[in-house]
């Protein structure tokens, strides 16, 4: 994610100590000098800073109360916030009351200090890359995957899984309800892909009622599968029983209309680069949405696979297949 600078909020104009600074510098961001709370919000809400650094030696009170500003705003309480305070107890305990992610004592030891704001920020981006209800990474990591994947050059597959009739039973039971479900999804996604493909799978949730896996290709039928088997057993019991014996609940469609609405079933669009070629992790997102699209229209929870070959993997294939006939008739080159 693109962030701007860095921010060092300091009333009373203190340079931070020197191992703090060198930290800063060593982020690779401008460094903005903010005085007042007023600015500094304005600044935190147009865009995310990396981090803010507030400077509490001197006017403690002031400084205190715009770190307390900005971790109580809903969009800035996220930004990674350090607290530089006296070497005495209360000013350290302040500053984590006050929702500092992290204190710095005035006089502690330099080595000590660099290693904690280093993991401050790896905690940082780690909890801004995860879906809050599920803890599983989102659509940064997601890209990220796929594009170490491809720099790999290793055979994968995009699973896109979304739930049909999600909507109408969020708006029956409620959204308390509905989170419920995504929750027991990410559940079965996250210990049926890593149960089967260990370190080698992957799991994110790209939000709503839409995950993504990657997997191996040869583990694409028997991930799948047990997906939808195990989705299919659970799904039922989030139902009333009345609604469980009939298999569908009447709901009205958005122009007011009754129907009936099915249980939830899932569906998993699957594309792989064993018969195409990708270059960017964009095209792979694409394909994917693509499938899933199309699974949806298919009746009960399924997987539906991506079996095309595309335009750029046939010339590769040809050249691949002319270079074995050269070889075989006496080398490469001749």
């Amino acid at each position: 994610m693109a962030t701007t600078s860095a921010i060092l909020f300091t009333p009373d104009d203190l340079a931070p100590p020197a191992v703090v600074q060198r930290w800063l510098t060593a982020l690779g961001v401008p460094l903005l000098c903010v005085r007042d709370t007023e600015t500094l919000m304005g600044v935190a809400l147009r865009s995310r800073p990396r981090v803010v650094v507030f400077d509490s030696r001197a006017s403690a009170d002031v400084v205190l109360g715009a770190l307390y500003d900005l971790k109580c705003d809903s969009y800035t309480g996220v930004v990674p916030a350090v607290v530089v305070s006296s070497d005495d107890f209360e000013s350290f305990d302040a500053g984590f009351r006050a929702g500092a992610d992290e204190v710095v004592r005035e006089h502690q030891d330099v080595s000590e200090v660099e290693i904690r704001l280093d993991a401050m920020l790896r905690r940082s981006d780690r909890d801004l890359y995860v879906h809050p209800s599920t803890r599983l990474p989102g659509a940064v990591e997601i890209e990220r995957d796929i594009a170490r994947r491809l720099a790999l050059g290793v055979q994968f597959a995009t699973c896109y899984a979304d739930l049909d009739h999600f909507k109408e039973f969020n708006d029956r039971y409620s959204y308390y309800e509905g989170d419920r479900v995504i929750r027991i999804l990410a559940q079965i996604l996250h210990d049926v892909v890593k149960g089967v493909c260990h370190e080698e799978g992957f799991v994110g949730h790209i939000g709503g009622d839409d995950f993504i896996y990657i997997i191996p290709i040869d583990a694409v039928n028997e991930v799948c599968s047990e997906i939808v088997s195990i989705f299919d057993t659970l799904i039922v019991y989030q139902y009333s029983e009345q609604d469980r014996r009939a298999g569908y609940f009447f709901g009205k469609d958005r122009r007011g209309q009754l129907h009936r609405v099915p249980l939830m079933t899932v569906s998993i669009g699957v594309v792989t680069n064993e018969r195409r070629h990708f270059t960017h992790a964009a095209q792979v997102s694409a394909l994917a949405t693509e499938m899933k699209s199309y699974a949806k229209t298919l009746p009960g929870s399924v997987f539906s696979i991506d079996r095309r070959t595309d335009a750029a993997f046939d010339e590769v294939a040809s050249a691949g297949a002319a270079r074995e006939s050269a070889t075989a008739s006496g080398g490469e080159g001749k």
